[in-house]
């Protein structure tokens, strides 16, 4: 079976479709399916709900989906750097369904699973739990949360071999294996194809038998979501070299002096 397709465009054509549930991942802008991103808004479909820890920043990532209307509603975790998310929210324009970022991750790990749903401590007492079953457990209460089956998954890895073998590249693994393995259909985003047989078995983070589609994005822009810099502080370079050599002169003067020492065998005067 031939699971590699020429572009992203064609990757996503019959799978996507209005109204779907949609499980996205990534982290921030850290391991997102950019080509798939693309592809999706390109293709005009409406009315998604989707799944994903936060959307991106405004202009880039799940952010232009945001821009183009085409989300109904979020299950994220995570809204912060996204204004067009918060104006919209605020407006009333985009629904939100706020999840704690562990239980949001175990919603789509537990999906995965065949686990329908499970009891977490997490959001009891608060409005997350708010019309959820609540249930006593060894003297603590707990709440039940529903797994997520989202319709597609679209998921970002570092390589794929043909049989759809993936590796993530360090935290870029993030929430795209849990994603993948939620989605009755996953279709990834890959840097790298190799042959079957040259990603070692040890280096295989999500078996082929998840992945159903794989286009290659080899060279994926990658923007870093918040980038902070800071100039050097000035250099006082008489100080430094005052401070060098009272280091110098203190570690000299330690040791001048040897300390003598006495064989264990010889008496004291002997």
């Amino acid at each position: 079976m031939n699971k590699i397709f020429p572009s992203a465009a064609d990757a996503l054509k019959g799978v996507v479709a209005d109204g779907q549930l949609m499980a996205v991942g990534g982290f921030g802008l850290c391991g997102i399916p950019e080509a798939l991103i693309d592809a999706l808004r390109d293709s005009g479909v409406k009315d998604l709900t989707v799944i994903s820890n936060n959307a991106g920043v405004d202009g880039f990532g799940l952010g232009k989906l945001l821009e183009t209307r085409q989300i109904k509603k979020m299950i994220s975790s995570y809204v912060g750097e996204n204004k067009e998310f918060e104006r919209q929210y605020l407006a009333g324009e985009l629904e939100l369904e706020f999840t704690p970022q562990g239980t949001l991750a175990e919603k789509l790990r537990a999906g995965g699973a065949g686990i329908p749903a499970f009891f977490t401590k997490t959001g009891v007492g608060t409005i997350v739990a708010e019309g959820k079953e609540l249930r006593e457990f060894d003297g603590e209460t707990y709440v039940m949360e529903r797994s997520l089956v989202p319709d597609v998954a679209l998921v970002k890895a570092d390589v794929a071999d043909k049989s759809g073998n993936l590796r993530f590249n360090l935290t870029a693994r993030n929430f795209n294996p849990a994603a993948a393995t939620a989605g009755k259909i996953c279709i990834v985003e890959v840097e790298r194809i190799v042959e079957v047989g040259e990603i070692a078995p040890d280096d295989v983070h999500l078996p082929g038998i998840y992945v159903h589609r794989i286009v290659l994005n080899a060279n994926p822009e990658k923007r870093i979501e918040k980038r902070t810099v800071s100039a050097a502080a000035p250099v006082d370079v008489v100080a430094a070299k005052v401070e060098a050599q009272a280091v110098i002169a203190q570690a000299a003067a330690s040791s001048e002096v040897p300390v003598p020492t006495v064989p264990a065998n010889k008496k004291e005067g002997a």
